[in-house]
């Protein structure tokens, strides 16, 4: 006989909430309705988010006054009353994205649709935390004078950093990334810089929720984001019936440590035979002599690249086979909409992959007849990381959240 006993950690019920963590996740639906199919009127939201006419009226009226939402002018019909569709005010918000990378440090500021206003660049060679933060709240500070808006309308900092977090943006940067980054608190020592908001999330995770607001991915409930980086490695960003999917520790998407060879060549976590040691950006310029792709432009290093074929294909050959199995289990495992190809990876490298691709493995219903392609290439390119570090606080404020309408039991 076997006895399970549940930890008092574990245990969780559902519960009912407030009235104010139930009207913020009602706003949040209404602007998801609106960003995924467009302009809406009251009745159209209503019948589409199955809230009350008088629920929808209050919210697009505060939103209105917000200045999240703006009316268009008003549609006469043959019968009834004229409506008013709704949409997104691009300029009724507004967000900054940062990326750090080993030798310079990024800055975009975006408005609701996620345009770019302003964009600095600084060169910074393997900063430590302290001279990092320095340059990263300069960066902060000028592109809000770098751009005319009003900012009480600034919704706060997002980052996006190769690594894993823990709550509050603790960071574990392994030091072949940056050294001196291991356990330093990324979010609070810059929110006590720039005195806004700060959010900090794995360049994977903030590329899938960029994808999802602004991307190839806008409206999709479920897909799995693979994002190749330019420095090497690969993560995975995923979201699951209309949620990101984070794990249990926040860990989720460590993909590149799948064993897709077993026994096969040693990677630096100490296993073999992983994913990242086949389809990385490292590898491809392992197999193409190229020893200083992070000191070329992304112009010269496509120039390089397109110069080697024979290394290219070598590495596309290796490559391809490894991929597909991963797609295959990706699909198995979550059963995503769609698999988005993306990362700040060589876009050359990035087309050619997609390219040979095909044929990938048999679904699990090969008669399915499908509207979305399976694999899809994510339609921010190298800018992937930045812009959706700048998501991050849009999405914070914009997104449905379902776990406010849960509580564990105290």
């Amino acid at each position: 006989m076997v006895i399970f006993e549940l930890h008092k950690d574990t245990m969780k019920a559902i519960s009912g909430t407030n009235l104010e963590q139930a009207k913020s996740h009602n706003r949040r639906v209404v602007i998801e309705a609106i960003r995924t199919n467009g302009p809406l009127s009251r009745a159209a939201i209503a019948r589409m988010t199955a809230l009350t006419a008088q629920t929808v009226s209050n919210i697009v009226e505060e939103l209105q006054r917000s200045h999240l939402l703006v009316p268009a002018k008003a549609q006469k019909l043959a019968r009834g009353q004229p409506i008013i569709p709704y949409s997104i005010n691009p300029h009724g918000a507004y967000s900054i994205g940062l990326e750090l990378g080993p030798r310079r440090a990024s800055g975009v500021l975006t408005d609701l649709s996620g345009a770019v206003c302003a964009r600095i660049e600084r060169h910074v060679e393997y900063p430590d935390p302290e001279r990092a933060m320095s340059v990263l709240g300069a960066i902060v500070e000028d592109l809000q004078q770098a751009f005319a808006f009003d900012r009480d309308r600034l919704l706060g900092v997002g980052m996006a950093l190769p690594g894993r977090y823990a709550d509050g943006g603790v960071t574990s940067l392994s030091p072949q990334n940056l050294p001196g980054w291991q356990d330093f608190p990324v979010g609070y020592e810059l929110e006590r810089r720039v005195k806004v908001p700060v959010l900090v999330e794995n360049d994977a995770t903030a590329a899938a929720i960029g994808e999802r607001l602004h991307g190839v991915a806008r409206g999709f409930g479920s897909f799995v984001y693979l994002f190749l980086a330019g420095g090497g490695g690969i993560g995975a960003g995923m979201f699951l019936d209309g949620h990101l999917y984070k794990g249990s520790r926040h860990n989720a998407g460590e993909i590149g440590h799948i064993i897709v060879e077993p026994h096969g060549r040693l990677c630096g976590c100490g296993k073999r035979g992983c994913l990242d040691r086949y389809i990385s950006a490292t590898v491809a310029y392992e197999f193409m002599g190229i020893e200083n792709a992070r000191e070329l432009s992304p112009e010269d290093l496509d120039t390089h690249i397109a110069m080697n074929g024979e290394g290219l294909n070598a590495w596309l050959d290796q490559a391809v086979q490894p991929l597909r199995q991963t797609i295959d289990f990706l699909e198995l495992a979550f059963d995503p909409q769609t698999i988005v190809l993306g990362g700040t990876i060589s876009s050359l490298l990035m087309r050619r992959l997609a390219e040979r691709l095909e044929p990938l493995h048999l679904p699990i219903d090969p008669t399915e007849e499908r509207s979305v392609p399976r694999v899809m290439i994510g339609a921010t390119g190298r800018d992937t990381a930045i812009l959706g570090a700048a998501a991050l606080p849009i999405f914070s404020e914009t997104n449905p959240r379902f776990d406010v309408l849960q509580k564990p039991v105290g």
